[in-house]
């Protein structure tokens, strides 16, 4: 792998901290000479990588949404099983792992202007529609090693994503932390509801496999 360049390297500086900035302050409050402010730089230099706010902001957004990646990574040699690897992912998305990959008022603030900018609404469908696609890939494998038989797999993602979905909107929403995590906990389990319609399979089951 090759180095990063000195221009990727300001980039990801100038992104990490308007990202930093827009948690604090919001994004709309959140503007190119408070960024050059917070790095104690000119803002002729942010202006030199990010002609514009828009700019910035649509790699604010990639930024974001690259960090959904990580909950579905399995290591490429792996001795679990397909019915494991699917198991553990949805309890990652269901968990405080999945919860803390970004912060609730910048990513909903983002989502907001899917409605008012084209490009925007674009990069939130491919991650949305990558993300079920990953799901329905896992359960395909499960299917394809014998580990148990979902008649229609990219049906089950779309439910459990929709369930996903609404879930930590709600989620955001609840001040109650004790609250908050007997709330997943429920809906994790309508999720897994979800193949077990499906399965007729004991889902509890997969807590103790390894």
């Amino acid at each position: 792998m090759g180095r990063r360049s000195l221009k990727e390297t300001r980039q990801q500086e100038i992104i990490t901290t308007f990202y930093k900035l827009a948690k604090k302050e919001g994004l709309e409050n959140t503007s190119i000479a408070k960024i050059a402010k917070a790095m104690d730089v000119n803002p002729s230099l942010i202006m030199h990588y990010f002609q514009t706010k828009e700019e910035l902001s649509y790699a604010l957004i990639d930024f974001i949404l690259d960090r959904y990646a990580p909950i579905f990574k399995v290591p490429k040699k792996s001795s679990k099983t397909a019915k494991t690897i699917l198991f553990e992912v949805i309890d990652k998305l269901f968990s405080k792992k999945w919860d803390t990959l970004f912060d609730d008022g910048l990513f909903y603030s983002c989502y907001a202007l899917c409605f008012r900018d084209p490009k925007i609404k674009t990069k939130y469908q491919s991650l949305l529609e990558n993300l079920r696609i990953k799901l329905t890939e896992l359960i395909e494998a499960a299917n394809a090693d014998g580990s148990f038989f979902v008649k229609k797999p990219e049906e089950c993602a779309d439910l459990i994503f929709i369930i996903l979905d609404g879930a930590y909107f709600y989620l955001s929403l609840v001040k109650d932390p004790a609250v908050a995590r007997e709330k997943l906990a429920f809906y994790k389990e309508k999720a897994l509801k979800v193949l077990d319609s499906e399965l007729k399979i004991e889902t509890a089951h997969y807590e103790g496999e390894s």
